[in-house]
């Protein structure tokens, strides 16, 4: 018997300590739909999911699968109840191929007996069936993120789930990949599977779901049919007041020359791509952005001007100083200041509190140690005013930065780079992966440090950001500028052709 709901659940409350994640949510998702989970960062849906999964208890309230009353206590009862979960960060080990992760943990016989021919066989079938592309002898270390990914795709249909939940799915996709991601869920949708897909892009939402449910402070704020919906109506409902993503960017009038990059070839690091002569100029008070398809030498010139790369050839210049090769707390000294595009690998130490987070990179600072010992005091200081000047919500300074949503983790990082008014900012993905609330606060964030005339060169794969945020947008593909121009006298198919590797007549002015 078929179900006509997939899942009910009905007044579910989780608390760790004094903080409700979730606060009494309920939601209703019909089979063989797509259903969208949305929310501001924080507001309890990957807690939700987690309760579901078996990765959390809940304290109370009731959850109901095809009908049948369930509690799991790990996320193996969950898989054997046909419940896949798909995390925003992924869980594969990079010391094994693709074949050994996706079988790890459901591998068919035991010791000398496990069958690897069989699984690989079902792996493959599964991979063709979904047009899944997939090295299976690969290293995990050794693939894209997006590969990876659709490694955890694979794992969970693998393990014969019928009820798939993606956490954030398209946060670390290119366009593309993001295209390929929708085929994907609808194909799973036609073979009568049930997709739960947890999201802060809006747009995404309009375009892939049946059904959409708000979370906003750990309670459910109402669910609809897409067709009741729009965008406008989701920010509202998702963040309290209205959401205002339209800018008022003043008329830029760029002053003092802050960064010069002449003739920049970097090294080139497991196999990525590197540098590939390249030049730009940034001044104070204006916002170069850089676009491209991930993986076309961002990587290499980030690194290369942090000194975390060796540069081969070429110069750069910071306030007419050559920095080839200073190393990054000295640049940091300099005043220079960079949002990194993992939060959790680059930006941030796991295993660190909120507190220690927060003073991380100027952890040697006189204002911060002397004598080898810790001003805790000003260090507390520090911290708070940054909590308060970047509105992030903590349960306390000792919290572990991982009790902290991605939104709040990312404002952390912001407010820690941007505290003491840098002359350099490098912002690269700086809203990847949070919600349309936080996204609204940064680009503000970053637009008042253009007026207190910073120099700002911020790297995303977000087209519309960066055309919005940019007084200047260029073009990367294969370490290389395929042009450069106003965002005014750029348009989307230009810039689409330019990313792809062809060059666009107009489009070839100097960066």
């Amino acid at each position: 018997m078929v179900h006509k709901e997939a899942l009910v659940i009905s007044g579910l409350k989780k608390y760790f300590g004094h903080v409700k994640a979730n606060d009494g949510i309920d939601l209703v998702v019909r089979t063989g739909t797509i259903h969208a989970i949305v929310g501001e960062n924080g507001a309890g849906k990957s807690t939700l999911m987690n309760s579901l999964f078996g990765l959390h208890q809940p304290d109370s309230g009731e959850i109901y699968l095809w009908g049948e009353k369930v509690l799991f206590s790990s996320p193996l009862q969950a898989l054997a109840h046909g419940i896949g979960m798909v995390h925003q960060h992924f869980m594969l080990v990079e010391a094994l191929s693709v074949l050994e992760n996706i079988i790890l943990g459901a591998e068919p016989g035991k010791g000398i007996l496990l069958n690897y021919k069989n699984s690989r066989k079902t792996v493959e079938e599964i991979c063709h069936k979904y047009g899944l592309e997939l090295d299976l002898d690969a290293l995990v270390e050794n693939v894209p993120v997006g590969i990876q990914q659709r490694i955890e795709i694979v794992k969970v249909l693998y393990r014969g789930a019928r009820l798939i939940i993606l956490d954030e799915p398209t946060a670390v996709l290119i366009p593309q990949e993001i295209d390929r991601m929708f085929e994907i869920l609808r194909e799973f949708k036609r073979d009568g599977c049930t997709v739960i897909f947890i999201t802060h892009k809006l747009h995404e939402v309009m375009a892939l779901a049946d059904d959409v449910t708000v979370i906003r402070d750990g309670r459910t704020v109402g669910h609809w049919p897409i067709s009741q919906v729009n965008e406008k109506i989701l920010a509202r409902q998702m963040v309290g007041r209205e959401v205002v993503l339209d800018l008022v960017k003043e008329e830029t009038k760029p002053s003092e020359l802050i960064l010069q990059v002449q003739g920049l070839q970097t090294e080139q690091v497991n196999g990525d791509q590197s540098a590939e002569d390249l030049s730009f100029n940034i001044r104070a008070g204006e916002i170069l952005g850089i676009v491209g398809v991930a993986g076309n030498g961002q990587d290499a010139l980030i690194e290369g001007i942090l000194g975390l790369r060796k540069v081969e050839k070429g110069e750069i210049l910071y306030l007419g100083e050559a920095i080839n090769g200073v190393n990054t707390s000295h640049l940091r000294q300099k005043g220079i200041s960079c949002i990194s595009a993992d939060r959790l690998k680059t930006g941030l130490v796991r295993e660190f509190s909120v507190r220690e987070n927060a003073i991380l990179g100027y952890q040697k600072s006189k204002e911060f140690v002397s004598k080898l010992l810790f001003h805790k005091k000003k260090i507390n200081h520090y911290a708070q005013q940054i909590i308060k000047e970047f509105q992030i919500k903590t349960p306390s300074l000792d919290a572990l930065i991982t009790q902290l949503s991605g939104g709040n983790q990312q404002k952390l990082i912001i407010g820690r780079e941007l505290h003491a008014n840098p002359k350099l900012i490098i912002a690269v993905q700086p809203t990847r992966g949070v919600d349309i609330g936080a996204i609204e606060f940064i680009y503000q964030v970053l637009l008042e440090c253009r007026r207190k005339n910073a120099a700002i060169l911020l790297i995303s794969n977000e087209l519309e950001e960066v055309l919005s945020l940019s007084d200047r947008v260029a073009v990367l593909y294969q370490g290389r500028f395929m042009g450069s121009n106003a965002p005014n006298r750029l348009t989307k198919e230009s810039i689409g052709l330019m990313m792809a590797g062809v060059r666009t007549e107009g489009e070839g002015e100097p960066v």
